[in-house]
């Protein structure tokens, strides 16, 4: 038999399974209660307005235009669409700083392409999002920590960058209800952030997956908003901002996008080209069509649903989990971010859990550029019931109290 390995790229053994990926064939079994796929609930899917839209394609005069090739920029109505709503959001741009992906999954991949050499430094924080990690991990980087608090110096970065024989090239973070952690990073921490990014002379990569789902507290100004006010226009911003319908109407139809300067959207252009040329033009019509005729229902539906599994999580964890164990509150999005006593391993802990409580998460090591802080994990309440919540909360919270009393 042919050995591959010795054929692939070096870039090759940095590619790892997605932990999550591999989770979420435990919803398959039918007597496990997961917590472990960050996905939308698929019963708030709008499949009508989806059945309606794909219907008036194929009945009109879009339908030959629909099952085309098109330019790698397309659909322009999507993204004057898209204009319209980043500007409610304190991102005035023209249609030509916005670019659709597959999925906001590619533009990661896009952004670590376009940005990292080998050993270059990407700042990513402590935890971050798994997907982020595999999308750059292709491009051979080293990684730093990113301290959202400023309490790290940029020639700290700098010198860290060097030893690692390359340069800082960007920062990534999701700052509204994060995944993994669900948290939110503050006005003040933003602005840090920005003047880090400076500093630094780097780009700053805003991953909005979960812009649309707060449930309470305060809207903060997206990063790139804070940018573009500080310098006066899009054109002049080093923060490119990445965002996603998958969390809003349909994770299927892969349709992404990014907003950044046009010097950047022209690369991306390129990248385009040379990988898939276009997104699905009859997705990306589709999507414009919903999104402009039910999108602000849509997203009122959605937010309603998960607030309530929220609230009943929250509830669950306070109710169930030994004083040992802390969690965040987030204020939206879809995961809690749990902290286990030291010494617990979140991985041996799930293990047991499926064995013996048929309960499912995501052990929080994953999530980390250097596999540290074990005794973590997280909880998804997005696809589970709150009746499924109070007992899956409580199956998990008895198997750790357990686990506690053993080691004492």
């Amino acid at each position: 038999m042919l050995d591959w390995e010795h054929i692939f790229a070096n870039r090759s053994m940095r590619m790892r399974a997605s932990e999550i990926r591999e989770l979420l064939k435990l919803l398959e079994q039918p007597d496990i209660i997961s917590f472990a796929g960050g996905i939308p609930d698929p019963a708030l899917f709008p499949g009508e307005a989806f059945g309606r839209a794909y219907a008036e394609i194929f009945a009109g005069p879009q339908v030959n235009a629909a099952l085309q090739y098109s330019v790698s920029e397309f659909y322009k109505p999507l993204r004057e669409w898209l204009v319209g709503e980043m500007a409610k959001i304190g991102i005035p741009c023209g249609v030509d700083n916005v670019f659709i992906t597959s999925g906001s999954q590619q533009a990661l991949d896009y952004l670590g392409k376009l940005f990292l050499s080998p050993k270059d430094t990407a700042l990513v924080t402590w935890p971050t999002y798994l997907g982020a990690l595999q999308a750059f991990n292709a491009y051979e980087p080293s990684y730093d920590q990113l301290s959202v608090t400023g309490n790290r110096t940029p020639e700290g970065y700098r010198e860290a960058a060097a030893k690692a024989g390359g340069a800082v090239k960007f920062a990534y973070l999701s700052p509204e209800f994060a995944n993994p952690t669900g948290e939110t990073v503050n006005r003040a921490e933003r602005e840090k952030l920005l003047d880090l990014a400076c500093e630094l002379d780097i780009a700053l990569i805003e991953d909005g997956a979960y812009q649309n789902l707060r449930y309470d507290g305060e809207p903060v100004p997206p990063i790139m908003a804070l940018d573009i006010a500080r310098s006066g226009g899009i054109e002049k911003t080093r923060t490119i901002y990445s965002g996603s319908f998958s969390k809003t109407l349909a994770p299927g139809l892969r349709v992404g996008f990014v907003v950044a300067a046009m010097p950047v959207i022209r690369k991306l252009v390129l990248m385009k080209q040379a990988a898939d040329l276009h997104s699905s033009t009859i997705n990306q019509i589709a999507i414009a069509n919903v999104a402009e005729r039910i999108f602000p229902e849509q997203v009122a539906k959605i937010r309603q649903a998960y607030s309530a599994r929220r609230d009943a999580m929250l509830a669950a964890l306070a109710k169930h989990m030994p004083s040992t164990a802390s969690w965040t509150k987030p204020e939206g999005g879809m995961f809690i971010w749990v902290r286990l006593p030291e010494g617990m391993d979140g991985a041996e802990l799930l293990a047991r859990s499926i064995e013996t409580e048929r309960v499912a998460f995501v052990p929080g090591r994953a999530f980390y550029a250097d596999g540290s802080n074990n005794n973590t994990l997280r909880l998804s309440f997005s696809c589970a019931s709150e009746a499924m919540i109070e007992e899956g909360i409580q199956r998990l919270g008895r198997l750790i109290s357990n686990v506690v009393a053993e080691a004492a």
